[in-house]
Formats: C-alpha cells, structure tokens, sequence
C-alpha cells in the first residue's frame, strides 16, 4: 500500500491535534498529546492516559472506515471479552483538517508483532472467547468486507501473485506444500449460514497482549459480516506452537470441517502478506515492517506441517 498525496494537506503535529479538539471537543483540548503509532491508514495519537485520536493520513479508505467503527464498535464492544478501542467522538471534516477523524479509547498492552503471546493455554483460551463473542449473525446493513469473509476462490490470483513473488525472493522453502493447503481450503464447502461479524483484520499488530496472553484488539476498520473462517484463520497466526487446537477446543459453536479447512486457506492468504511485508522491511522498503514477518512464517510452517521447535506446554 503505498501513501497517496492525501497526507500532504496537514502535516500531522500534536499541535494539530489540539486545534481539532479546541474546535469540536474543547473539554478535552487540554490533555496531553503525543504520538502513539503510524499505520496503514491512520495516525494514532495518545490524549492522556485513557483516550486517543485517530487521524487519516495514507488512504482515500480511512474515512469510511473511521465512520463505520463509530457507527458499530459501541453496540458490539459491551459485548467483547477484550478491551477494544470505543469510539468517543466522531471529529467532522473542517477548513483546517478536511478529513473525519476519531475519538476512542486507550487500550493498554504490547502489539503481537513485538511481543508475541508466549502462554500457549491462555492465549489460545482467551482468542476462542473473544471470536466466540464476536461471532454472532450480523444485522442487516451491516458492512460488507474489502476483499475479506467471502468466497477463498474470489483471491486466487492474489495468492497466485503473492506466492510465487514470495519464492521468486527465496522466502518459501516448499511452495508445493503451501499450493496443497490453499487447494484443500478452496475445495471445502462454503458457508451456508447467515453472515457473522467478523473483525476482518486479526494480523499480530491489531492484537495486543500482556503477561504473555492477549489483553485487548485494536483497529475494527476492517469489521464487517462474512465467513467466520475469516477471522477463525488467527490461531495459526498469533498463537504460539500447540495452542491451535486447544483455540478451536474452546471456540463456539464448534467450527465445522469445512469451516477449518476454509480457516487454513485465510491463514495461508495472511502469512504470505505478512512474509512479503516482513521482508520490504528487512530490505528497508516503504510500508515494510520486520516484525511481521517472524509470526508469518512461523504460521507458514505451522500450516505445511513443516519441521520446527517443539510445541508450547
């Protein structure tokens, strides 16, 4: 993804912060402001100890996506096992910001791509209780998802592409037996039931964790109903070795086989983004991020059944 020149209207500044909030929120103008986190589509900045603002800056998306959690986040989070980031405040587009931008929450804890979960059993305890949560037929209206919960056949040219990129680079040991997994996946039945909200974007920098397990879930941009083999594909990406079926164990209702097998496919699809945007930051390219790729490979393997360190007890 690259950054368009919708950032270059305002540069982003505490200061700029401030004026927003003296302008629309002014009891709240006051708190400190620092930055918290650059990511895909937003800049996250802390205000104080307890809230943050969210300001679009690299994507034409960001602004449908910061109103579609402020739309659906707050009937949804009550009923979440995990701290997820409220939103508090819709900001609206102005002379000096033209954009939306977000109030939320705070949520404390450490992003998975810097420090993994290492408890298998309470990590893999606390994921199935919060996609259990989640996981509930969603209303009519709600979001449908961009490019996620739908058909695995749908993204077989994006996975041709991203595989055979991948080990064009040298970074798949066994292409073969990642090609069998994504036939397996695309040969399962499809979901027959009614769509389910799924969070849409469970990568290890979305999921944060403390103590070794997972302690809240960050950024519901992607929050949309679709397949629930969507999301059931971040056991394979978050949790350490033999803590995958332990998660399925304690998720309800009881995911079918087809359901997993769909799962492993989405699994597939997410290490091999997070392979290719690992490596764009090892080689020091735009976007890349080197914390990704360890948890993506790690999945890769898991997934092929290659050889690696023994399971977590």
């Amino acid at each position: 993804m690259t950054h368009t020149d919708m950032n270059d209207m305002a540069e982003m500044t505490a200061e700029l912060v401030r004026e927003l909030l003296r302008a629309q929120r002014p009891d709240l103008a006051d708190r400190p402001v620092r930055l918290g986190a650059r990511g895909w589509d937003n800049q996250l900045w802390r205000l104080g100890d307890d809230l943050a603002v969210r300001l679009p800056w690299a994507t034409r998306s960001a602004d449908e996506l910061l109103r579609k959690e402020h739309a659906w986040v707050p009937t949804l989070a009550p009923g979440l096992p995990l701290p997820v980031p409220v939103p508090q405040h819709l900001g609206e587009p102005s002379e000096r910001f033209p954009r939306p931008w977000l109030v939320t929450t705070w949520v404390p804890g450490a992003p998975a791509d810097r420090e993994p979960a290492t408890d298998a059993g309470a990590a893999a305890d606390a994921l199935a209780a919060f996609l259990t949560a989640l996981h509930r037929p969603a209303p009519a209206g709600a979001p449908a998802g961009r490019d996620r919960g739908g058909p695995l056949a749908d993204y077989a040219e994006g996975f041709a592409r991203g595989l055979a990129s991948a080990t064009e680079r040298g970074l798949i040991p066994d292409p073969d037996a990642v090609r069998e997994v994504w036939a397996d996946a695309v040969a399962a039945p499809a979901w027959a039931g009614p769509p389910h909200w799924l969070h849409g974007d469970l990568h290890p920098a979305n999921v944060l964790t403390a103590d070794g397990t997972f302690c809240g879930v960050v950024d519901f941009g992607d929050l949309c109903a679709g397949d629930p083999a969507c999301d059931l594909a971040a056991p394979w990406i978050l949790l350490p070795d033999g803590a995958v079926d332990r998660c399925y164990a304690a998720y309800r209702p009881t995911a079918d086989a087809a359901t997993l097998r769909r799962a492993r496919g989405w699994a597939v699809l997410r290490a091999l983004a997070g392979i290719h945007i690992g490596d764009a930051g090892d080689q020091g390219r735009p976007g890349g991020k080197s914390t990704w790729g360890p948890p993506a490979h790690a999945a890769l393997r898991r997934l092929t059944g290659a050889s690696g360190p023994s399971p977590l007890r």
